[in-house]
């Protein structure tokens, strides 16, 4: 293969990593009274990236650094996911963090840096690249989860992320190393052609994929290595979950296409990794959607919630396939668009000295906002797959796929335990709509979050109706990458 050396396809990269920078300088001689210049730069610089990505977007594979950086249409496509993500994030979060004393620099940089492996996972080529990037990544978080100082909940939470975390890196890393012993190489695609020619009986190489598949397991918060998401969940600040909890994902999805599918997708060790994940997505609809009947904390239930949901993209993983890829990239991009409305609700709701995160805050919402009471409907009908909302696309498309693939036990059992967590998606309808409201403050958002709440509720119902565009840009995305 030939390398090109310009640096363009990286430009998205630099450019946020220079204005990451430049905001935590800059932010040293701003005073707190003029802090919001400090956002509208993070802003800019994400909208910054957007257009850059746009620009030096390709149809074609393109490697540089190396071959340690690849810049493809799934990459692009990602990233501009990401980048609507974080922006949103940072529209929903701005009132929730001031008020608790979080608008702050720090929390903008590490922002910025977490978004920034993010980026760089989604573009690695490279076991090292994909290792930095995670790194970079998870030691954002870990300082962004710890970031409400006062907080002895939040500060717990860290920490048992930080050690679950670093446990999990470690088997990550362990598992390169014995990939890079039975191959001779840290490249993906050198790593395919290695095991492509010799075969896929090293024992090091199969100890090596165990490994490797515990540490995608922990990041995606698959059972089971779901431990740290409830705490984490319930523990951070609702804005640093609401970021945990999204576009982490996407970046995971690409970490799992890259090192499983392009680098260890030769059909004779596939059935090894696929098997794996089919006990993972399995054991996590099962564990997710029964454990979360029994919470009463909206952020742990959402947790819960969030273990099934990657049970429903493991399936896809595990249906392989171009069907089965764009299937999960579907879901992955769904889940993001349904956890930034669900969070963004519980931060609209919450006020000074009051977190609006157990289920009786949203008792009358009805009354209170019928506009957001139904809003909160549509992105719970949709959690829940209940058509006509994208949820219920999703979930078909991962069904379909894994069908087609020949496991039909698979699809029973996710449709079977699919019907039972729509039991406490829909008790929260019921809880908005038929009881007296717990709290009569009225609702009155920013009018920037406000606006983005409608727009996010909206476009779970607009996929809904019309998925084919996204569902055919997933599909190309895969096929490019391929």
């Amino acid at each position: 293969m030939q390398y090109i050396t310009p640096l363009w396809p990286a430009f998205p990269e630099i450019f946020l990593l220079a204005m990451a920078c430049v905001i935590l300088i800059a932010d040293l001689f701003i005073r707190d009274e003029n802090r919001g210049l400090t956002y509208f730069l993070t802003q800019l610089t994400l909208a910054g990236c957007a257009a850059l990505t746009w620009v030096t977007a390709s149809n074609e594979p393109v490697h540089t650094f190396s071959g340690m950086f690849v810049g493809d249409l799934m990459s692009d496509v990602l990233k501009l996911v990401t980048y609507f993500g974080v922006i949103s994030i940072l529209v929903y979060a701005r009132d929730y963090i001031t008020l608790r004393g979080m608008f702050r620099g720090e929390f903008f940089a590490l922002t910025l840096f977490a978004t920034l492996g993010l980026m760089v996972m989604i573009t690695a080529n490279h076991l090292l690249t994909l290792y930095l990037g995670l790194e970079l990544l998870s030691l954002s978080l870990y300082a962004m989860v710890a970031l409400q100082r006062d907080s002895a909940q939040a500060t717990e939470a860290a920490m048992k992320y930080f050690v679950l975390g670093a446990l999990a890196s470690g088997m990550l890393l362990y598992g390169m190393s014995m990939i890079y012993g039975a191959t001779g190489s840290l490249e993906i695609t050198r790593i395919a052609s290695v095991i492509a020619d010799d075969g896929a009986k090293n024992l090091v190489l199969v100890f090596g994929l165990v490994f490797l598949v515990a540490g995608i397991g922990f990041k995606l918060g698959a059972v089971p290595f779901h431990m740290w998401l409830p705490d984490v969940y319930h523990g951070a600040p609702t804005a640093v979950t609401l970021f945990i909890g999204s576009v982490p994902k996407l970046a995971a999805f690409a970490f799992v296409i890259r090192l499983l599918v392009q680098g260890l997708g030769t059909e004779e060790i596939q059935g090894h990794w696929q098997q794996m994940l089919a006990v993972m997505a399995v054991l996590s609809l099962i564990v997710g959607n029964i454990t979360a009947i029994a919470q009463t904390n909206l952020k742990r239930m959402l947790a819960y919630s969030t273990i099934s949901h990657m049970g429903f993209l493991l399936i896809g993983i595990v249906a392989g396939g171009l069907n089965g890829y764009a299937s999960s990239m579907f879901y992955v991009v769904v889940y993001v668009l349904m956890n930034l409305g669900a969070f963004g609700m519980i931060m609209l709701l919450s006020r000074q000295g009051f977190e609006a995160e157990n289920l009786e805050d949203f008792k009358g919402l009805n009354q209170r906002s019928p506009w957001y009471a139904f809003l909160m409907l549509l992105l719970m009908f949709s959690m829940a797959g209940v058509p006509p909302t994208v949820g219920f696309y999703a979930k078909f498309a991962v069904l379909q796929a894994i069908v087609e693939a020949g496991h039909v036990w698979l699809a029973v059992i996710a449709v079977v335990f699919s019907l039972i967590g729509a039991f406490y998606y829909l008790r929260i309808v019921k809880l908005i709509y038929f009881d007296e409201p717990a709290d009569t403050a009225i609702l009155a958002p920013r009018t920037d979050a406000g606006l983005l709440m409608s727009l996010n509720g909206i476009a779970v119902l607009a996929f809904g109706v019309f998925p084919q565009p996204l569902m055919t840009l997933c599909a190309s995305s895969i096929l490019a990458s391929l």
